[in-house]
């Protein structure tokens, strides 16, 4: 009896070409029928936007865009595989241990090792480690993916109680798992199809853990080159320290107190721990006005959607409250005329550039100000794009502090005619505390990338898809314009709110089912989308107008600029 293949058709974005394939055909089959420029190792694949591994079977006429570690998805794949080699390796030699996945840092992953003994990591400790996964690089294992029913999975985790909560609270019928030998872990997206794959990386002790190093986003066939974040790494310790006491570590830990009905007390204590945070700030300030420093001259900064707006305005109040009479205003209010703004590439504006602040017009104002003159400040028309002047002005007086806020506050050339001692740092950061799992931490960017997608609808500014497109470009101008000043901050604030994505879900979720799936921007959707579903959602209606998150969902009590 004859037996038929089916035929199907493949559309190449890399090559724009079509071929044709049996069906079932594997990605990584395809990968060499397709000519073009590969300088750095395929390791996965978009198949109609969405993300795929290379084992990837198609079974029907479908568009495909292989991606190497240059790209975002590809390089999360890269580095989820990572994390398997290393939880293995860690596994497989220093017995009776469990791996950590903590948080990124220093352009590489912070991992804790709980040793059976519970003693301490050692240098020797990581030298096994590391010599076991280079044995598993260079056998080429391949790395399976099975799927099953969640409760098949759950008896499969068996003792895994960070993964059995979060199967268990995650809703899905089916699970899917991979194995790498005869250990059994779950990654919530696609692996590189072996450890052959993995050449680049590095482990070194770090603290009281390890640091993963992967590849360069810019380069991969390099190691991501380290960079010391000591102030963002006691960040993240305090942040993962109040999490233990409240026994919160994972995803599957926060679904599961919701579903027990402590979804107000969560939200009663991220607006606790943040105000306490906002007034220990404020007393520093005003113990540095009274002191030898005698500051006079706050300075806020942070990434995009960090939350810096409504921190700046929380900490006026509590200055007040502490007796200080703050003086705020923001760099926006210094952007050049828009038809002075630098330009990308591509024509377009670079409202990131720090030459879009007229700097040197904002420092000369600030000198004047803190030298007790009356000045002037300007207001921004971001509909004409004109900096205007309506009469607001400002005057030092005996209990005043000028308070400055924007992306460009922390970088030095901004006032470096003012002295150090009068200047005190803010650096407002995003740090996700909380992990999937013990194998899963989340990227920090997603709390911000989907604060923005929804407070950008919101606003009707734009759609998602709109600004799942200009992520790219916020990232790396942050990368060029405010992560180089981080750590001057004399404090940082993590403005990462305990139940975010429990509360964001309700808002996110019909945002970004509104991107098509015919578009680049669904891949990321699609990705967004399928995080989210992994928590329990809270309603926004005990979160307070005043709270962080009101900047983001609408409804605060506060004004921000238009």
């Amino acid at each position: 009896m004859a037996i038929f293949a089916y035929m199907i058709q493949v559309y190449c974005k890399n090559t724009g070409t079509y071929k044709s394939f049996r069906e079932g055909t594997t990605l990584l089959d395809m990968l060499p029928s397709f000519d073009f420029p590969q300088p750095f190792p395929i390791v996965s694949a978009k198949v109609n936007n969405v993300s795929q591994g290379l084992k990837f079977r198609v079974y029907n006429s479908r568009d495909v865009e292989f991606v190497d570690a240059t790209s975002a998805s590809g390089m999360r794949v890269y580095n989820r595989s990572l994390f398997f080699l290393l939880c293995k390796a860690a596994r497989d030699v220093i017995k009776g241990s469990r791996l950590n996945v903590e948080h990124p840092i220093s352009h590489g992953y912070y991992c804790e090792l709980v040793k059976a003994d519970g003693g301490k990591v050692t240098q020797a400790d990581v030298d096994k480690i590391k010599a076991r996964m280079k044995s598993i690089v260079e056998r080429d294992l391949n790395f399976h993916r099975y799927e099953v029913q969640t409760d098949e999975a759950i008896k499969i985790f068996k003792g895994s109680e960070d993964k059995v909560r979060l199967l268990r609270t995650s809703g899905q019928v089916y699970m899917d798992y991979y194995t790498l030998g005869r250990t059994a872990d779950y990654y919530y997206g696609r692996l590189v199809p072996s450890t052959g794959y993995l050449k680049v990386w590095d482990l070194q002790l770090f603290h009281e853990g390890m640091l993963l190093r992967g590849p360069d986003k810019h380069s991969p066939d390099k190691v991501a080159p380290y960079v010391a974040q000591p102030k963002t790494f006691g960040m993240f310790k305090e942040n993962l320290r109040w999490n233990q006491i409240m026994g919160l570590r994972t995803v599957g830990d926060l679904n599961l107190s919701c579903l027990e009905g402590h979804g107000s007390e969560l939200i009663q204590i991220a607006e606790a721990l943040q105000e306490k945070k906002i007034v220990q700030i404020a007393e520093q300030i005003e113990k540095l006005f009274y002191g030898r420093r005698k500051v006079r001259l706050v300075l806020i900064t942070g990434p995009s959607s960090s939350g810096k707006t409504t921190v700046s305005q929380r900490l006026a109040v509590q200055l007040k409250a502490c007796g200080l009479r703050p003086l705020t205003f923001s760099t926006d209010d210094y952007f050049v005329n828009r038809v002075d703004t630098p330009k990308l590439p591509d024509g377009s504006y670079d409202f990131d550039n720090f030459d879009t602040v007229d700097h040197e017009a904002l420092q000369k104002d600030l000198l004047r100000i803190l030298n007790g003159e009356e000045v002037e400040v300007p207001e921004y028309n971001f509909k004409t794009g004109i900096r205007e002047y309506k009469g607001k002005k400002f005057k030092m007086g005996p209990n005043n502090v000028v308070v400055v806020e924007g992306i460009h506050a922390l970088n030095p050339r901004l006032t470096d005619q003012i002295p150090n001692a009068r200047k005190f740092r803010i650096y407002i950061s995003t740090l996700t505390g909380i992990a999937l799992d013990a194998h899963n931490c989340i990227p920090t960017s997603d709390n911000r990338l989907l604060r923005r997608i929804v407070r950008d609808c919101y606003k009707g500014a734009f759609t998602a898809r709109e600004t799942i497109a200009q992520w790219p470009l916020v990232r790396k101008a942050e990368e060029e314009w405010i992560y180089p000043y981080q750590e001057n901050a004399d404090v940082m604030f993590n403005s990462a709110y305990l139940v975010e994505f429990a509360v964001l879900r309700n808002h996110a979720e019909p945002i970004l089912e509104s991107v098509p799936k015919n578009c680049p921007e669904y891949s990321e959707a699609h990705r967004l989308l399928k995080f989210i579903h992994y928590f329990t959602p809270i309603p926004d209606n005990e979160i307070p107008n005043t709270s962080l998150l009101r900047e983001f969902v609408g409804g605060s009590s506060f004004t921000y600029p238009r």
